[in-house]
């Protein structure tokens, strides 16, 4: 199975050597399950030719904002949306769950409550409770009439959602190991406000749901399993 990675952003240089660039992330989360992986670094201008070109998209997280108005973002907008058409399937994650929300009508903006960091409990009678990365100020604040709500944490209302068996999107992030937030945070963190670093810094990384929740990615990818049709 073909699975594309749509690379809306990169990581932080001091980064790279040890974790690789953003797509990087994904393969190594994807490692392992027999995909035949391709990456499109959009966030440079490269696009693929046609929704087609893979058998399922992976759109990665970005420091950026889907509302910023960069040259490439109505393009990746105009491609999700073509791929949505097309019925060939879509996960998100962070930046990507935000830009397909606002390519399907939803809307994206920087949360009044401030950031999430680090470590959060996510509860969905779908997917079972949670615990994941996140790393985020954005937030999906009124959902595309096509999507369903089927997971949420304290913080965040719509941090997973469906769209029948087409897409599959989340704030938190999946494909970040302990190793690599710390790496993050270590690098990052002081572009956030203090309080926000020191709480992060303190919470407890053990025992994320990253793993399992992998299954959750392939069986999506492969077996187009219907979601749950109503909000929960």
């Amino acid at each position: 199975m073909k699975i594309g990675i749509l690379q809306t952003g990169h990581s932080p240089e001091p980064m790279r050597a040890n974790h690789g660039d953003t797509n990087d992330y994904f393969l190594r989360f994807l490692a392992g399950r027999g995909f035949d992986i391709r990456t499109y670094v959009v966030v440079d201008g490269e696009f693929p030719e046609t929704p087609q070109d893979a058998d399922g998209w992976v759109i990665t997280g970005s420091r950026l904002g889907v509302y910023e108005g960069h040259p490439w973002i109505a393009p990746l907008e105009a491609f999700l949306r073509a791929s949505f058409d097309a019925d060939v399937p879509i996960f998100g994650v962070c930046f990507g769950h935000q830009i397909l929300a606002q390519a399907l009508g939803g809307k994206v903006e920087k949360f009044k409550g401030g950031w999430s960091v680090g470590p959060n409990t996510y509860h969905s009678p779908l997917f079972g409770e949670q615990k994941l990365m996140a790393w985020h100020q954005d937030q999906v604040v009124e959902r595309p009439e096509t999507a369903t709500r089927v997971g949420w944490s304290d913080f965040c209302e719509n941090a997973i959602l469906t769209y029948g068996n087409r897409a599959l999107t989340m704030q938190p992030h999946p494909e970040f190991t302990e190793d690599l937030f710390m790496d993050l945070l270590n690098t990052c963190g002081g572009d956030l406000p203090s309080d926000i670093e020191q709480t992060a810094h303190a919470k407890d990384r053990s025992n994320l749901s990253a793993p399992q929740f992998l299954a959750v990615v392939e069986n999506f990818f492969r077996r187009r399993g219907t979601f749950a049709t109503a909000n929960l």
